[in-house]
């Protein structure tokens, strides 16, 4: 049988990055840039107010105090987006908004809390109460950014405060890695959408679902998500159909060494089937299709969730630039005593303490129990020339999250 390690590296040189592409910076998050990104303007572009107030000489009203205000006629009102120009006289004020464009001359901003205003309603003149000093609330063009200055850089993940400084660069695209696409296949002649009523030997199909939702938390794109029966071919012009649009095929069924198995019986010249000493998941193959890279996984549902975690969900996070690929690996303490086969890596369904360090099995280790699995939070990897371990021995631990 092929060790686990041995099938991760065959899987993993399947999987290669796409070409950068440039992106519209609303679907960019969670993305990571493949080109830096060099500030084509100033942030702040032009001074403007940090305040709602009244723009001052600084000089004007140094001496201002509630016992000895300083009343100044209102020149002019100056709301963002403002875009004459305008000079500011000495002795005088304009009442600004936050955001607006400072007058030419003014030296500061005196808040609208230190002057008598009603600020909701223009006055011709302000009686200020408290002095300024030059520079007070005033943001300065380029403090923020400088033009020509090196802002986000490859390499880095898009974060909602990352797309905002673009947009504020006036960015509409940005040259990111691309995602991953992905084409999930479900395989059987007894699966049935779910919705649709059951007859007598029927399951409803969850593998497409679940995969398909495994690949998008990856980070990854799924081109489609298809379902076909045992019958060769259909399974091949589902195949056809789809290949395309693929950067990778995930197939699940119709790998083990029973008859009626569509995906071995269909793709035997271009995928290497074998077993890999693990359990659930034993049955893996891997391969190409028409220079598409396609993973066979087996049909039962814990072992094919298993399976992408452990050869696919780190691969595909790599080939998208994404930080962190593989899932959190830690030793805990166990609190009971298991048993496992020798020969196979076991994958044991979990719940782990993260504050107190220590981890439990969960459920029966079966790969129909899918029911245990949805509830762990992690996975126990138990080695191969493990047959027993006592409670409180130190256990490797899949965070899961």
């Amino acid at each position: 049988m092929r060790t686990v390690e041995e099938h991760q590296r065959v899987v993993a040189g399947l999987i290669a990055a796409r070409p950068p592409a440039e992106v519209p910076i609303g679907d960019a998050l969670g993305l990571v840039l493949a080109a830096d990104v060099v500030a084509p303007l100033s942030l702040p572009g032009f001074d403007n107010s940090a305040m709602d107030g009244y723009a001052v000489h600084a000089e004007d009203v140094a001496s201002a105090s509630a016992d000895h205000p300083v009343k100044l006629p209102v020149a002019e009102d100056i709301p963002a987006g403002r875009t004459d120009a305008l000079v500011l006289a000495p002795g005088t004020a304009h009442r600004i908004m936050t955001g607006a464009p400072l007058p030419a001359g003014a030296t500061a901003v005196v808040p609208v809390e230190a002057t008598d205003a009603d600020f909701a309603h223009a006055a011709p003149e302000v009686t200020v109460l408290a002095g300024a000093r030059p520079g007070q609330h005033v943001r300065r063009a380029g403090e923020d950014v400088t033009a020509g200055t090196t802002v986000l850089r490859a390499g880095q993940l898009l974060t909602p405060a990352s797309l905002g400084l673009a947009a504020a660069l006036g960015l509409a695209t940005l040259t990111v890695v691309a995602r991953q696409r992905v084409l999930v296949m479900s395989t059987g002649s007894e699966l049935v959408t779910p919705g649709t009523p059951l007859q007598p030997g029927q399951i409803y199909e969850s593998n497409g679902v679940m995969l398909a939702a495994a690949v998008r938390d990856a980070g990854a794109d799924v081109a489609t998500s298809s379902m076909t029966s045992d019958d060769v071919d259909a399974f091949l012009a589902a195949l056809r159909a789809h290949a395309g649009d693929a950067d990778l095929i995930i197939t699940t069924g119709g790998v083990s060494a029973g008859a009626y198995e569509v995906v071995k019986d269909s793709l035997a010249e271009h995928v290497e089937f074998v077993k890999v000493a693990m359990q659930p998941g034993m049955p893996q193959g891997a391969g190409r299709v028409a220079g598409t890279p396609i993973v066979t996984l087996p049909g039962n549902p814990v072992s094919a969730l298993v399976s992408f975690e452990v050869f696919l969900r780190g691969p595909l996070r790599a080939a998208m630039g994404l930080p962190h690929p593989d899932r959190p690996r830690l030793e805990a303490t166990l609190l009971e005593d298991l048993t496992s086969p020798r020969g196979k890596r076991q994958f044991r369904r979990g719940v782990l303490d993260r504050d107190a360090g220590t981890v439990t099995s969960y459920g029966p280790p079966a790969s129909h129990h899918l029911r245990w699995l949805a509830s762990a939070n992690c996975l126990l990897e138990i080695g191969e020339d493990v047959t027993e371990l006592a409670a409180g021995a130190q256990v490797r631990a899949w965070d899961l999250g």
